[in-house]
């Protein structure tokens, strides 16, 4: 089974930095992730917010070098919690990306991903197509670019 989320987006908050009683470091925080397609309705592109939740030496390092406002790519796995409301007694559902890596190290890798990707491009795929594929790798390359290119090892 693969469980696997790569996300690319701005923080919507500074990450809270929290202990267990066991004193093992648990960092929250949200991302705001544009989808790649505007609304019909209002012809505006849509944005997600994810929650994301770090454990252990990740907590500390999100909590160290992640700010409200700042590009970030995050990766891990989507974990989702059900539970039945007290109230209504309806089935609610929450889904959080659970972080594995963060930061510059999660970027570097996916821009190598996109590498092979350019190199595999345009097979296949209509003129149409394959602009759009190269416009969307191209807005990824830029904000890789930046977040790479920090002086910060975010």
């Amino acid at each position: 089974m693969l469980n696997k989320i790569i996300l690319m987006g701005r923080l919507t908050r500074d990450p809270e930095l929290r202990h267990t009683q066991s004193g093992t470091a648990v960092a929250s925080f949200s991302l705001a992730v544009d989808r790649d397609f505007k609304s019909r309705d209002s012809g505006e592109k849509t944005t997600d917010f994810i929650d994301v939740v770090a454990w252990r030496n990740t907590a500390e390092f999100v909590s160290k070098y992640f700010a409200k406002g700042r590009m970030a790519v995050a990766e891990g796995r989507l974990q989702i919690r059900d539970w039945t409301d007290k109230e209504g007694g309806k089935r609610r559902y929450r889904a959080k990306l659970r972080l594995t890596e963060a930061g510059r190290s999660a970027a570097e890798r996916m821009t190598g991903k996109i590498r092979q990707a350019v190199q595999r491009g345009g097979r296949g795929l209509t003129d149409g197509q394959r602009e759009d594929f190269y416009r969307a790798l191209g807005v990824i390359a830029r904000n890789l670019e930046q977040i790479c290119s920090t002086e910060e090892p975010i």
